[in-house]
């Protein structure tokens, strides 16, 4: 069975009537289990990452002052998040879970987080609803530890995964691909080694086309013992921050592409849920078990 990765603290609590959807990792979760895509058995629950793991990435200074909530308020509106102790749990958990998922896709070739994909967080601070950057304290922690050489980053989130570009803009054992809507959030974007601008309302035919042409060439090029799936649903047409067009079908045919493509490679994958702000919960928390539903398919055959 797919290893699934999932912590309670995912949903920290949060004051009455925040913008960012925090329950739909609670949701998430629930969903697969009610629609049986996922058994208890096979969901493993991560420690939450020590400060040892957060600072191979982060200042030691951003890290206590997430980790004490004594945050200058100034980082903390532009995190977007109220820096309180389930926040700071839930930071340190996701980028846990990340390390966890990256470990049972290097052991199974295959693994889903159920959250996950903080790309906006840089090394002195967070951003756009990014505390931690978990899959940069993933990735960082595996190299380090020999368990890998070189990793890629496939980030199709609709926004720039610039924390991540700048985090890794000079180590050539990551490399960062993103592919967002040229007009939406950041405003200053980083520099990815691959980024894929595109234009509002790109729909499945043009954005799958450019996704496979240039997962295809990264694959061969770049040779990444481990990659890492930022399957953001954010690019759907339903999304509230998101610009483009992308059908229920192309989320799917999405992932399917991504994580067949590296089966194809034996590239394991480690996959993390990204952004997603559909107004309906229950419709964001059924997207985002796309990514679940695909992997365990693909795991089936593997």
């Amino acid at each position: 069975m797919l290893p699934i990765v999932h912590h309670p603290a995912y949903a920290a609590p949060m004051p009455p009537g925040h913008r960012f959807p925090m329950d739909k990792f609670r949701r998430v979760m629930r969903r697969l289990l009610d629609d049986g895509v996922v058994t208890p058995a096979q969901v493993l629950r991560p420690e939450p990452a020590p400060r040892r793991w957060l600072e191979r990435v982060h200042s030691p200074a951003y890290v206590d002052a997430i980790l004490t909530q004594t945050l200058d308020p100034a980082i903390e509106r532009r995190i977007g998040l109220p820096i309180t102790e389930g926040i700071a749990t839930r930071a340190a958990a996701a980028s846990g879970g990340t390390v966890l998922t990256a470990r049972l896709a290097l052991e199974h070739g295959l693994a889903c987080n159920t959250a996950g994909g903080s790309h906006h967080a840089f090394a002195e601070e967070g951003s756009g609803f990014c505390v931690f950057n978990d899959v940069a304290v993933a990735a960082t922690l595996l190299l380090d530890e020999g368990r890998i050489e070189r990793a890629l980053v496939v980030d199709l989130d609709v926004h720039q995964g610039d924390g991540t570009a700048k985090i890794f803009e000079n180590d050539p054992r990551v490399f960062t691909f993103s592919m967002h809507c040229r007009t939406n959030f950041p405003a200053r974007k980083q520099r990815s080694d691959l980024d894929i601008a595109l234009e509002p309302g790109t729909g499945d035919e043009p954005y799958l086309k450019r996704l496979e042409d240039a997962l295809a060439g990264l694959l061969a090029a770049h040779r990444p013992h481990l990659v890492f799936f930022n399957a953001g649903v954010d690019p759907h047409r339903e999304d509230k921050l998101g610009r483009l067009d992308l059908t229920d079908h192309g989320l799917i045919r999405r992932e399917r592409l991504v994580v067949e493509a590296c089966a194809a490679k034996g590239v394991p994958v480690a996959g993390v849920l990204g952004g997603g702000y559909a107004p309906d919960p229950d419709r964001l928390a059924l997207l985002h078990t796309t990514l679940h539903r695909v992997a365990s398919e693909v795991f089936r055959r593997l």
